[in-house]
């Protein structure tokens, strides 16, 4: 039986400038080399639990454990074991996508021998490596998602979290960052993400968290909420749940 590769223990982060509580005690466990999705409307809280998760911001209560190791006490391992692709492009637009992997590959001090290696292995994966000396600001919006995907890969993560990883780009790139994510994840890789896209969550995830107002308010596969719920598809036991009411 697979461990768990997340463990979170009634996560609150209250944000004081707003006093809003984004997330509201949440518990939440994934299981290592699963892909789990956290679906969730506007506002619902996903994006500050995953980088509560992350180490991105402080969380005002509970506990965080990532493979194992609490967050608050093992900053710097925690930071080998997750690789993060967040919802904003983050690469150096004047410099070609080798460069940009090239520099972001040196700061977590990576061989030169290997890092070439995993450059080139994933930008043949990503079918990038005939462009690969193309400046960024010239790429596709679906490219820099493929390039921004990379990065967060180089340094061989247990955990890789991804932040709206396909939104705005292409059905072609959509497919191909899909099955990258599912090819890593038969390599033993966990995957945890965020998502509007509900057909693609229910196409690549074992398991699901429905948040709403800083809640889980519903988790299990694609195939038990369906049945539980009886409806056809993920996206309808998604509206069950949190209404039809817009969410800005």
């Amino acid at each position: 039986m697979a461990h768990s590769i997340v463990n979170i223990s009634k996560l609150t982060k209250k944000y004081a400038a707003t006093n809003t509580i984004a997330v509201n005690q949440l518990d939440l466990q994934i299981k290592s080399e699963t892909i789990h999705g956290i679906l969730g409307p506007n506002g619902a809280g996903k994006s500050t639990t995953i980088n509560c998760i992350a180490n991105l911001i402080e969380f005002t209560s509970g506990e965080i454990n990532v493979a194992g190791l609490d967050i608050k006490k093992n900053p710097k391992e925690i930071k080998s074991k997750i690789g993060l692709v967040p919802q904003d492009i983050a690469l150096y637009q004047e410099l070609t996508a080798y460069e940009n992997l090239i520099f972001f590959g040196n700061l977590h001090h990576i061989s030169k021998a290997i890092l070439k290696e995993r450059i080139d292995d994933s930008l043949k994966r990503l079918g990038l490596y005939d462009k690969k000396d193309q400046k960024v600001k010239y790429y596709s919006g679906g490219m820099k998602r493929r390039v921004n995907l990379i990065v967060a890969l180089l340094h061989k993560p247990e955990l890789l979290i991804l932040d709206e990883p396909t939104v705005g780009v292409d059905v072609q790139s959509k497919q191909v960052i899909l099955d990258f994510l599912l090819d890593l994840n038969k390599e033993g890789m966990s995957v945890l993400y965020t998502s509007h896209m509900m057909e693609e969550a229910e196409k690549i995830c074992h398991t699901v968290s429905i948040v709403d107002q800083g809640q889980i308010i519903e988790q299990g596969s694609p195939d038990q909420l369906k049945s539980k719920y009886s409806k056809s598809s993920l996206e309808e036991v998604f509206v069950s749940l949190t209404g039809r009411e817009l969410r800005d």
